[in-house]
């Protein structure tokens, strides 16, 4: 998969510009800095964006030659893998193993193939800045180049690549619907002399259409521990963070 993704952003221009688009409910785009207009600064990567969330198909056609078996074939199996760990969440929760899958946290996906050229001055930016992922969950395949880094009490923590390793992460909507149980994770990636860096992000963001509601599971609310956010649906969820500058999370603002 980490070739695959290669292999597209090396192409020559001409061949990657029929992708580009800045329209967010294209299936298939190439992209750059999709917080363009919000953000103070620009982070220091391209993207090949495949996206799930009208369509649990994606159409071979329109998907580019040089990756799309390997991606096809790679989504197969992370959706597989998404699954089982949302099995294992809800064990966690004290739920029934089947909980989370029942409604549908993993139906809608959106996978996201990260370019991070070398950079001539790494100090004047980001690879990616600081920010937590508006999803249940998120799967990351990363090449060896490192560069990743987690903040963990006030500090910001290196994460070593492991070679055939993946991470996962969790994300604002789980933080949300587990009641703060689970937290969302601030990371962000260092730009560097050294590259490029290719990294594949698989987010699992529930239903988007038809619209569907989520909330703080009922199952783990009391009188001691009440519900600390509204009820949402993931599309408004989703809208409210792309219309904010990456790293301003949207959690916030479904704080009751």
């Amino acid at each position: 998969m980490i070739h695959g993704v290669r292999m597209f952003h090396e192409q020559d221009h001409e061949a990657k510009k029929v992708f580009y688009t800045r329209d967010r409910e294209r299936r298939v785009r190439y992209e750059c800095n999709y917080d363009l207009h919000q953000s103070r600064a620009a982070n220091w990567r391209d993207t090949l964006n495949f996206s799930m969330l009208f369509s649990e198909e994606l159409d071979p056609e329109e998907m580019p030659d040089v990756c799309r078996a390997t991606t096809l074939e790679y989504i197969k199996h992370v959706s597989k893998l998404g699954t089982a760990l949302f099995e294992l969440l809800s064990e966690a929760l004290g739920l029934k193993r089947d909980h989370l899958t029942a409604m549908e946290l993993g139906k809608g996906r959106t996978f996201v193939c990260h370019y991070y050229p070398a950079c001539p001055e790494p100090e004047l930016t980001l690879g990616a800045s600081k920010h937590t992922d508006p999803a249940f969950l998120t799967i990351l395949l990363q090449d060896q180049l490192g560069g990743l880094q987690v903040l963990s009490e006030n500090q910001w923590v290196n994460v070593k690549p492991i070679s055939g390793g993946l991470i996962v992460n969790i994300g604002d909507l789980l933080q949300i619907i587990s009641n703060d149980k689970f937290r969302s994770v601030d990371h962000r990636v260092l730009a560097n002399r050294v590259g490029p860096r290719i990294s594949v992000a698989s987010f699992f963001t529930g239903v988007v259409v038809p619209p569907k509601v989520y909330g703080p599971l009922k199952e783990l609310l009391s009188n001691e521990n009440p519900s600390r956010y509204k009820e949402f649906q993931v599309g408004d969820y989703v809208v409210k963070f792309s219309s904010r500058a990456l790293g301003m999370s949207a959690v916030d603002l479904f704080k009751v």
